[in-house]
């Protein structure tokens, strides 16, 4: 019985989480420039995410693996290198000026150096990265527990979302960013990322530090972090709908 009732909750993900995605990938260019079909599939989106959210344990796990499972070679997702003066500088110097901001809705906001963040306790998890271009591999990441720097920051009550703001910009010196729920970064999967594969991470996986959002897709990946700001609504931050590519068109809540 229990595995029927697993076999029904996934199939009704299945359909819930495509719903979406379908129309958008069927080309209806009219409905989307509509007033009114873009709220839809707003409201569907969110629901898949109540729905995913209900049926599955908070601090629920991503799979994890061995070496042995350990991918070959790991593609590098999005941008391969910021690009920009000051991100140079920062790779001519090792990286030892770059730190990370934790502030917004926060009573102790600080922020930390490269140096500081690697003496804290880590973590270590070797998991697979799963892209919307349809491509898989697993990897094995070590860095600091989000929630660990959460705790020492204190986020103010009102405070609901976590904003990632990085160091990279798109060919029309528009900045990434990237954002999930301030409850997401208290699950134990969930770290600032400074090794792929027991090295530092190169400038391609996002040297120095980046996010790893074990049960989200790729995209929710965020690349040289340098800010984190909590805030209470998403509106305002970039396009307004939670990060760099969600402004795109990609679905905010990207769970597997």
């Amino acid at each position: 019985m229990k595995h029927d009732r697993a076999m029904e909750r996934r199939q009704f993900l299945k359909g819930a989480l495509g719903a979406a995605s379908v129309v958008a990938l069927a080309g209806c260019d009219n409905l989307m420039q509509s007033s009114w079909f873009p709220s839809i599939l707003n409201k569907t989106e969110k629901l898949t995410e109540r729905v995913q959210r209900a049926v599955t344990p908070t601090n629920a796990l991503a799979k994890e693996y061995g070496d042995a499972d350990i991918s070959s070679v790991f593609p590098a997702n999005g941008n391969s290198d910021p690009g920009t003066e000051d991100y140079a500088e920062h790779v001519a110097k090792n990286f030892s000026e770059w730190a990370v901001e934790v502030g917004g809705l926060a009573q102790a906001p600080r922020s930390w150096s490269l140096a500081a963040l690697k003496e804290l306790p880590s973590r270590t998890q070797i998991t697979r990265h799963d892209c919307v271009e349809g491509w898989s591999a697993i990897g094995k990441w070590t860095g600091i527990p989000l929630g660990d720097l959460m705790r020492k920051v204190q986020p103010l009550p009102n405070a609901k979302f976590a904003v990632f703001h990085c160091a990279d910009v798109d060919e029309d010196g528009m900045p990434y960013y990237e954002s999930m729920a301030l409850s997401d970064c208290y699950h134990p999967q969930t770290i600032l990322a400074y090794e792929l594969n027991g090295t530092p991470l190169d400038i391609p996986h996002g040297a120095p530090i980046r996010l790893r959002f074990e049960r989200q897709l790729g995209y929710k990946q965020a690349k040289y972090v340098r800010r984190i700001e909590l805030v209470e609504t998403l509106s305002g931050i970039g396009g307004g709908k939670g990060g760099y590519w969600e402004d795109q068109g990609y679905e905010w809540y990207a769970g597997i």
